[in-house]
């Protein structure tokens, strides 16, 4: 079966028709451009075609974007030069959209073409919505869960196929920056004012085929291939463009700080573009896109967060042979703003959620949160009042343990000490059902301890939700020793029934991302007592395209946690404990009363609201300012190799045991340098061998902590790759 059929009715009209087999949505691939290509050629020189629409067969949806392994496909058909085919294979696309553009009209007088409309029953996101903005009229249905973009930026990657050149041409260079660069999908009333759709209708096919038979010469022809067409808002000559490009470049430098190639170079081809004739910008567009395909970067993100994010939401790591797990009732125990938040989205997923706390003010106080959040989606318009009812009306805040009978799974968020969470185990653990899964919701506590107060250890495990729950895209489930197989296969469809990314680790003090993310913090903080400006270790970070830096997030997370975390774990580990001069001070800290935003003040001082007026000079009162200050590539690898060593020791010890979860996990869960693909991306794109030799130079003028980890050590000597060595696909395979 064809991805793209020709159909004539009875009018005139060619249907092009777009269904990918075997998909619930559309995606491009090489076989599809060819397809598609034909299709457009045959409406074209069939004279009783009067005019095309190009439509999809799939319902509430029009296309979800590129089949990724037709880039594979140009790389491969260049042998030796993978740069050469990916640019030729890039330029065939951009001659077929340019074919549909110009439709057959005489290049000189623009006369005499077809008109080509776009009908889309539903959400179009990057070439599937490249391909309508080459259509001379885009339709699109009133289709309220229909989402409309161009989000290639997220991947690593920009819009190739023409989107880039289009939009700037269409909207002007400031209204298209946002939408290339934040790569933000819109529903179909903002997709409008955006200009990524031209008319919104009940039957798109039925108004697409009404505009077609109706439509005139001067219709045909794009803005751009008239004559004396402007630039909206100038071009980078004009007076007004020339403004308007150093403000894009200004905006773009500030939000990556350098450190996404994708960005520079989207800037580069809407810059560059600009300033010559279209189809010569197309052909600028094409280069700068095969540049940022041979970048090292835009693969890792690729595979971390489209091809490793969507396989781990999928089940890649669900143990087999277990039958759905879906929950219908869940117990969330405590109500404060972790048990707050998974309330709220297991409400917003449909399930029926019972809130326990101590009394019932503090319960329902707990359900207030939801009902808050639901009121600013009110507010904006994306809430009915008819969806905030029946919402609220699926939590029941109460004190009563009693009404967690009939729940298939219970997630405990009471106060981070053993004590209590092993009280309120067993007193629920006595009212739920026997096949009732129970999780923790702790972020620091070993599961296999906790799980000693269950009588079912097997249906005992971790599920650590990141703050606040409904903005975070991971979930962390922890395995304990005894847990079974159906808890780790329950907490994996929880997880996607609420939409968010799972990773699945094995039981250790704190388990894998707090243990990544604790030694970044500490870096920063060792690096103030030697005397380093906390301004360089932040922007240091921020240059690596981390969020925030290392001081930044300690204040966000507060003083006072660290410093409790700290004790906790000196009380655990006892003598084997590694003291740090991070330690003393966030003691000293937490002695000034500086415990971070929440107490307005901490390493940055704060107004009466709680912004940031700036780093606190009293910090250099103990720890003075070193007259020399280190280099900040030294910095910036003394912050990346602190986590990513934890990362191969986590992987080593087997904590981890999947390597894609490690990057996904590290990205959504801290924000890892997205650009990198995360930890053991950044450790193949710098080389094993490079790593090894930089941890010996690092441990011998900072310490043990930066000893090269015996694997990847033996990676080194052998010139292994991590996703050469523990490639997932090849050990399915």
């Amino acid at each position: 079966m064809a991805d793209f059929t020709l159909t004539k009715d009875a009018d005139g009209v060619g249907i092009i028709t777009w269904d990918v087999p075997g998909k619930t949505m559309n995606v491009m691939s090489f076989d599809g451009l060819s397809e598609l290509n034909d299709c457009i050629d045959q409406a074209l020189a069939d004279d009783e075609i009067k005019g095309i629409v190009i439509t999809s067969g799939k319902e509430g949806s029009f296309a979800g974007g590129m089949d990724l392994n037709l880039l594979a496909v140009m790389k491969e058909q260049a042998g030796d030069d993978p740069a050469k085919g990916l640019f030729e294979g890039t330029m065939k696309m951009h001659a077929l959209l340019r074919k549909i553009e110009l439709a057959g009209m005489d290049p000189k007088t623009k006369k005499g073409g077809k008109p080509i409309a776009a009908a889309l029953p539903g959400t179009a996101a990057g070439i599937g919505m490249e391909l309508p903005l080459a259509t001379h009229r885009i339709f699109a249905a009133e289709n309220p869960k229909a989402k409309y973009g161009l989000p290639e930026i997220m991947v690593g990657i920009f819009p190739g196929a023409g989107g880039t050149t289009r939009m700037v041409r269409k909207v002007g260079a400031i209204a298209a920056a946002p939408l290339l660069l934040e790569g933000k999908m819109l529903d179909v009333k903002k997709a409008k004012g955006a200009g990524y759709i031209d008319e919104i209708a009940a039957d798109p096919l039925a108004a697409a085929k009404e505009w077609v038979l109706n439509a005139k010469a001067a219709d045909l022809v794009k803005p751009w291939d008239a004559k004396g067409y402007k630039m909206p808002g100038g071009a980078p000559y004009h007076p007004a463009g020339f403004m308007n490009f150093v403000g894009a470049s200004a905006m773009v430098n500030g939000k990556t700080q350098g450190a996404f190639p994708a960005a520079k170079a989207l800037l580069s081809a809407v810059y560059e573009g600009a300033l010559v004739d279209f189809d010569t910008a197309l052909k600028i567009e094409a280069r700068w896109f095969t540049s940022v395909l041979m970048n090292p970067s835009s693969g890792a993100m690729i595979r971390s967060l489209f091809l490793n994010k969507e396989a781990l939401e999928k089940g890649a790591v669900r143990p087999q042979g277990i039958p759905d797990q879906s929950v219908k009732k869940i117990g969330v125990l405590g109500a404060g703003m972790m048990g707050a938040g998974i309330s709220l989205v297991s409400a917003q997923a449909g399930m029926e959620v019972v809130l326990i706390d101590r009394d019932q003010a503090a319960a329902d106080k707990g359900k207030a949160y939801t009902e808050a959040y639901l009121d600013k989606g009110m507010k904006r318009g994306k809430v009915t009042a008819e969806k905030k009812e029946a919402m609220l009306a699926r939590i029941t805040a109460t004190p009563d343990l009693e009404k967690l009978a009939g729940c298939d799974l219970i997630i405990e968020a009471v106060f981070e000490d053993p004590k209590v969470k092993a009280e309120m185990t067993q007193k629920v653990e006595a009212i739920i059902p026997e096949d009732c899964i129970f999780a923790s919701n702790t972020s620091t506590l070993p599961i296999t301890e906790l799980a000693k107060a269950s009588k079912r250890p097997d249906q005992f495990i971790g599920i650590h939700f990141f703050s606040p729950v409904e903005k975070m895209f991971l979930v962390e489930i922890i395995k304990g020793k005894e847990t079974g197989d159906r808890a780790v296969a329950k907490a994996l469809d929880y997880v996607r029934q609420i939409r968010k990314t799972p990773i699945v680790v094995n039981d250790a003090r704190f388990f894998y991302c707090n243990r990544c993310i604790i030694p970044y913090i500490n870096e920063g903080a060792r690096m103030i007592t030697e005397g380093v400006s906390p301004v360089l270790v932040d922007n240091a970070a921020r240059q690596l395209g981390f969020p925030v830096g290392p001081v930044q997030l300690t204040d966000e997370t507060s003083i006072d946690l660290g410093a409790k975390i700290a004790r906790a774990t000196k009380a655990a580990m006892g003598d084997a404990y590694p003291e740090s001069p991070a330690d003393d001070l966030i003691f000293w800290m937490e002695e000034q009363g500086r415990l971070g935003r929440k107490s307005k003040a901490g390493f940055f001082d704060y107004d009466e609201n709680g912004k940031r007026i700036g780093y606190w000079k009293g910090l250099q009162d103990k720890y003075p300012l070193a007259e020399q200050q280190p280099d900040l590539i030294e910095v910036q690898e003394r912050l990346m190799f602190a986590q990513v060593l934890e990362a191969v020791r986590a992987l080593e010890e087997g904590v981890l045991e999947d390597i894609r979860e490690g990057d996904v996990g590290a990205i959504l869960a801290w924000g890892f340098a997205p650009w990198s693909g995360g930890p053991f991306s950044w450790l193949d794109i710098i080389g094993a061998p490079y790593a090894a030799e930089r941890c010996d130079q690092l441990s011998e003028k900072y310490g043990d902590r930066f000893a090269c980890p015996p694997l990847l050590r033996e990676m080194a000597e052998k010139g292994q790759t991590f996703y050469g060595r523990f490639d997932p696909e090849a050990k399915a395979a």
